[in-house]
């Protein structure tokens, strides 16, 4: 039973890890090393609670959902403000529009707070209702409209005419 369980885990764990990682790349605003470790830490909670959370209807969701509040975790801490530099480095082929347009929205996200920024995650990239949102963040429907009202306001704020001329072919 123990090997059937593990098996389980381990090609749930194979069939969500890119989705997770695209998810937590968005929420830490291009953070590699940190959307890796806070995949890391999802797969490392969802193993020991592993038995609960397979008979769970949608384990994607919940895996989800820890990812969400691990990042909203490491935001709480002191140490998660510190940056080494605000400048991204050279990509091999940063002069087309496609990479233009990802580290800008990358560098806008950067600028909204955590909550914010996970608020834009879940309710545009991960496609939830804002009830859904409001329960995997711990609360209220009306605070998710808040800050989702607030950070597209931001965002339009930050990105202005730029995102006009990412957007043309």
């Amino acid at each position: 039973m123990r090997q059937a369980r593990a098996d389980e885990y381990a090609e749930f764990a194979v069939a969500r890890a890119g989705h997770l990682y695209r998810s937590a790349c968005l929420l830490t605003a291009g953070d590699t090393h940190l959307a890796e470790d806070l995949v890391q830490e999802t797969f490392g909670r969802l193993y020991v609670r592993w038995g609960r959370v397979s008979r769970v209807g949608n384990p994607a969701g919940y895996a989800q959902t820890v990812l969400t509040r691990a990042f909203l975790a490491h935001q709480r801490r002191r140490s998660s403000r510190e940056r080494a530099t605000d400048v991204f480095p050279d990509l091999p082929g940063s002069g087309d529009g496609d990479a233009s347009l990802r580290l800008t929205l990358l560098d806008a996200l950067a600028r909204l707070p955590a909550k914010d920024r996970a608020v834009v995650v879940l309710r545009y990239w991960e496609d939830r209702s804002v009830e859904e949102t409001a329960d995997v963040m711990n609360v209220s429907s009306a605070a998710v409209r808040t800050r989702c009202s607030r950070a597209l306001g931001r965002l339009r704020e930050l990105l202005g005419e730029d995102l006009a001329e990412y957007a043309r072919p």
